[in-house]
């Protein structure tokens, strides 16, 4: 382990070294400009400089969907005034070919200069945005790349509209060169989202030496110090539960309310106004920002083969969502319980809500939890809610449901000894450490089964049909018991704990709720 942790960085920093001599040379790299001159028109505009080799032609595209974001977004219609030159100056014509490509008779040229504004028109996490008081980036939506060469470096360089004074980003900075960035290939770049304005940063902590930083546009009244100190007990416990931090740097990117969260492998975008915080409930942001944070290994680095290399046009699908979203949502109030943010009866309510949300809809007799992963892309990540019989359910619901059936067979079958956390740390070292890939749904299966010791069909059949979960089972292995007796369109399933649980059951649930 110690020499693949070794070989990773020593490859991070060639990575490096050969994206800076890429920009000294001003090779083999493309460069970026953006800039804001009338934030009122809610346009930013985009100079892009970047050579080409033989041929006659090159086709620029951009992506039509946001990774983390499973739906087709057409960003390619809010391009305007595309204008492509050569090295002399002389201008170039161009076509629209297909839904988000342009190609360009480039007639020998090898070094092109294209302009382009960028309308944006939706404050949305999966959106850029522009408006008097700040500009939010979302790079799929705003920087071009030549076909077939997503590998290639970038230099992005921030001009910020006058009187702003900040850019908050994961990428990292061009040394003595402002509001200037590099990423190593494209798909980093399409990673790394952009907030500009006057912004404010809050103290930053360190975890294992590891600074994490949390800036953000008009953030409210608040305590802003519970505030990064609740995070701060969030990410020591979330990152224990993997036992590896693999970024160097990490930054919470708050983009104002109401405009939902993205991760991302160093940083994530997230909706937050102080003023709701005080208002709606302190615990809520922080299951929020912890679903957000913990996305960073599950789905960012423990993830489906599918998910990485992107299918940029088409969208990547998968039937595992309910690994990525689902069980995210499950480690959720587990993390912030063992970061002492939540009480035990909370943590069953949370379950208890949960399990509700999943028996009172009709969907869960029509759709399986692989259907409604892979069919996110029509239906939506909640499902279908227009349909006259509601035939659609939600990984985001029954995922972390099913996540807590597995953890507790695991326990069961273990006594204790191992558990759900282990097949998150295993498909972390086996997938994303020595093989640097995503898992297949065969590999998932075996990873569990084999941290079980043993075969669970009867879970994998809630996963691939529309079984009914034996809870009263699932959750007796850990002393716990669920009222099914209320009418299930009306009422809700509780849970409780038994009145004379055995050792084991004990152990299980005292392991389980993190109690230390």
């Amino acid at each position: 382990m110690h020499f693949e942790k070794t070989r990773r960085w020593l490859c991070l920093l060639a990575t490096h070294c050969l994206v800076t001599a890429a920009i000294g040379q001003n090779n083999a790299l493309v460069k970026f400009t953006v800039s804001m001159p009338n934030p009122a028109n809610h346009t930013f505009h985009v100079t892009m400089d970047w050579k080409i080799g033989d041929g006659d032609s090159t086709r620029l595209k951009l992506p039509d969907w946001q990774p983390g974001y499973y739906q087709l977004m057409d960003y390619a219609s809010n391009i305007d005034k595309l204008v492509v030159k050569d090295e002399n100056g002389r201008a170039l014509p161009w076509v629209k070919s297909g839904k988000n490509g342009w190609t360009i008779a480039t007639k020998g040229s090898r070094g092109l200069h294209a302009e382009y504004d960028v309308k944006t028109t939706r404050k949305f996490v999966a959106t850029s945005y522009l408006d008097q008081e700040h500009g939010y980036i979302t790079p799929v939506s705003m920087f071009m790349h030549e076909a077939g060469k997503l590998q290639t470096p970038s230099e992005v360089t921030i001009m910020p509209y006058k009187d702003w004074n900040r850019v908050a980003t994961g990428l990292n900075s061009v040394p003595g060169k402002a509001f200037t960035y590099i990423a190593p290939d494209f798909d980093i770049l399409y990673d790394s989202p952009m907030l500009v304005g006057n912004l404010e940063e809050l103290p930053a902590f360190k975890v294992k030496g590891i600074p994490h930083r949390f800036i953000g546009y008009k953030l409210g009244d608040f305590d802003r110090t519970r505030l990064m100190s609740d995070i701060q007990k969030i990410v020591e416990k979330a990152s224990a539960i993997i036992g590896d931090i693999p970024y160097k740097h990490y930054t919470f990117i708050a983009i104002g309310p109401g405009q939902g969260g993205i991760e991302h492998l160093n940083s994530t975008t997230i909706s937050f106004s102080g003023d709701q915080l005080n208002s709606r409930g302190w615990n809520g942001m922080l299951g929020f920002i912890t679903h957000e944070y913990f996305h960073h290994y599950n789905v960012k680095r423990i993830r489906p083969i599918e998910l990485g290399p992107f299918d940029y046009d088409k969208g990547s699908k998968t039937n595992m969502l309910w690994v990525s979203e689902g069980l995210t949502v499950y480690y959720e109030p587990l993390i912030m319980r063992e970061a002492g943010l939540m009480g035990e009866q909370e943590l069953l309510d949370f379950f208890k809500n949960q399990i509700t949300s999943v028996e009172t809809k009709p969907g869960r007799l029509f759709q399986t939890l692989a259907q409604a992963s892979a069919e996110t892309w029509s239906d939506g990540p909640f499902g279908r809610t227009g349909d006259a019989v509601n035939k659609t359910i939600s990984y985001y619901q029954k995922g972390p449901v099913i996540g807590l059936l597995f953890d507790f067979a695991i326990r069961h079958e273990t006594k204790n000894k191992r558990s759900l956390d282990d097949v998150m740390r295993k498909l972390y070292q086996d997938f994303y450490i020595k093989k640097d890939r995503g898992f297949t749904e065969d590999e998932l299966r075996a990873t569990i089964e084999g941290v079980a010791g043993t075969k669970l069909d009867e879970l994998f059949s809630y996963i691939y049909t529309t079984a009914e979960p034996d809870y009263k089972k699932y959750l007796g292995y850990a002393g716990l018991q669920i009222d099914v007796t209320t009418e299930k369109h009306f009422g809700t399933f509780e849970i409780t704990k038994m009145a004379s649980p055995n050792a084991l059951q004990r152990e299980i649930f005292r392991g389980w709720s993190r109690v230390e």
